[in-house]
């Protein structure tokens, strides 16, 4: 049995589902993004006093509790905010947004769709650190993230054996063996993997903790640090923009290095590559990194290279209406 087949059937919902107008709910960090899906179209939309059938909410974690949407009651709220210490730059707007939207349409119902969710088709030994058994009962494991934009990207480009970067101000490298997660480079947080924007990507922990130990940073400096001073941002001293970036730029080098050694890892979990996606901002808009990547993974052979438009709204929409 492959790895890919060990949890139940991929997580996809079909296309001829009741076509309920959903209002679907992103929101980011520092951003609120609406879109009304009716049947599969979509337009944007500038706040909730829209007509809808139903309201559709992104959040990022829904750690190992939540592995398919849920109409959102208080008791999943709760749960939701419980997770908030995992994602906080994630799960805590997406609450705010929860309450707004519940308060503006109160006589619909409100589902909670998962980033996390798409990933946990993942084998236990993608999932698991190599630290102390107490530490997993206390939630220490790999989750993923950008699952909603991988699950869009996996339907409209099937192939066995795909590896989908999502690249953007978040940045990931996810391995989908037939419609599956089997490993992807986001780990407990969305901080775990390739660089990104204003995020480092991965570090060495001994390095954190001699910042810690050693330079006098407090947790809170060390957080702020990683998440918005770092990745391309840090290695450029610019706002971490690809498009402000020179092409022979030390940040673009790192960047690219290390989502070119993300993909091959997923070429090895897979057992081989069929195709590349790109998608996210600079996934869909920068051909310097697309082509900058695909020339140095020249030596898997041959596979198609697509690039997809990210839709996550649509996934979101068309999993609201799975469970209404």
């Amino acid at each position: 049995m492959d790895a890919g087949a060990r949890r139940g059937p991929a997580r996809r919902p079909g296309l001829g589902l009741a076509r309920l107008n959903v209002l679907v709910v992103n929101a980011g960090s520092t951003s609120l993004k609406l879109h009304l899906v009716e049947g599969d179209d979509s337009r944007p939309v500038d706040s909730f006093a829209v007509e809808c059938e139903a309201v559709g909410h992104r959040v990022v974690h829904g750690g190992s509790r939540f592995r398919e949407p849920v109409v959102i009651d208080d008791a999943v709220t709760a749960a939701i905010q419980e997770l908030t210490p995992l994602a906080p730059l994630h799960n805590a707007p997406a609450l705010r947004a929860l309450d707004d939207a519940r308060r503006a349409l109160p006589d619909v119902p409100h589902v909670a769709v998962f980033d996390t969710a798409f990933h946990a088709t993942m084998p236990e030994e993608a999932t698991h650190y190599a630290v102390p058994g107490q530490w997993h009962e206390w939630g220490v494991r790999r989750y993923g993230f950008h699952g909603l934009s991988v699950e869009w990207a996996a339907s409209q480009v099937r192939v066995p054996r795909l590896v989908v970067c999502h690249l953007g101000g978040g940045s990931s490298v996810t391995a989908v063996l037939d419609g599956r997660s089997v490993e992807t480079t986001m780990g407990f947080s969305p901080l775990e993997g390739v660089p990104m924007t204003t995020r480092s990507g991965s570090v060495d922990p001994g390095a954190l903790l001699y910042l810690l130990r050693e330079r006098g940073l407090s947790v809170d400096e060390l957080d702020q640090a990683l998440e918005h001073e770092s990745g391309l941002a840090g290695l450029s001293g610019t706002s971490g923009d690809v498009r402000e970036l020179d092409d022979d730029s030390l940040a673009l080098a790192v960047y690219v290095h290390r989502v070119v050694a993300a993909v091959a890892a997923s070429a090895a979990a897979l057992g081989g590559l069929d195709a590349i996606t790109f998608t996210g901002g600079i996934g869909e808009h920068s051909a310097l990194v697309r082509d900058r990547v695909c020339e140095r993974l020249a030596f898997l052979g041959g596979f198609d290279v697509h690039v997809v438009r990210a839709r996550e709204e649509l996934v979101i929409a068309r999993w609201v209406r799975t469970v209404l």
